[in-house]
């Protein structure tokens, strides 16, 4: 794995973030969406980081494919957080633009590495 890893880097860092909107979440006492979007959130990384060490291409690709679709689903997450009232519009369209920027990083890897 090479030191300088830009999918790898940010799917961390939208990790941590996702961990602090659940810790945010708990405190207004939602307990249900922040479980949900805690798992997809944190799980985009973890996928990720099990793709880069896949035993084969297809390994790696289908790994990279659960990845994106985890990102999909915390989408899911953010926008039902948000139309519910739960998470502040700014705060919203920033967290979702992290995730959007992953989707689009990890939509671009699954299609080059078939």
């Amino acid at each position: 794995m090479k030191d300088e890893n830009v999918v790898r880097d940010k799917s961390m860092a939208f990790a941590v973030r996702i961990v602090r909107l659940y810790k945010y979440l708990s405190e207004q006492h939602e307990q249900v969406m922040s479980k949900q979007v805690l798992r997809s959130g944190t799980s985009i990384g973890a996928n990720v980081r099990e793709a880069l060490y896949g035993q084969s291409k297809r390994d790696f690709t289908a790994k990279m494919s659960i990845a994106l679709k985890e990102a999909a689903e915390t989408e899911y997450w953010l926008e039902l957080l948000n139309k519910t009232g739960y998470l502040e519009k700014e705060a919203y369209q920033s967290v979702l633009s992290d995730s959007q920027e992953l989707c689009k990083l990890l939509t671009a890897i699954v299609r080059n590495s078939k």
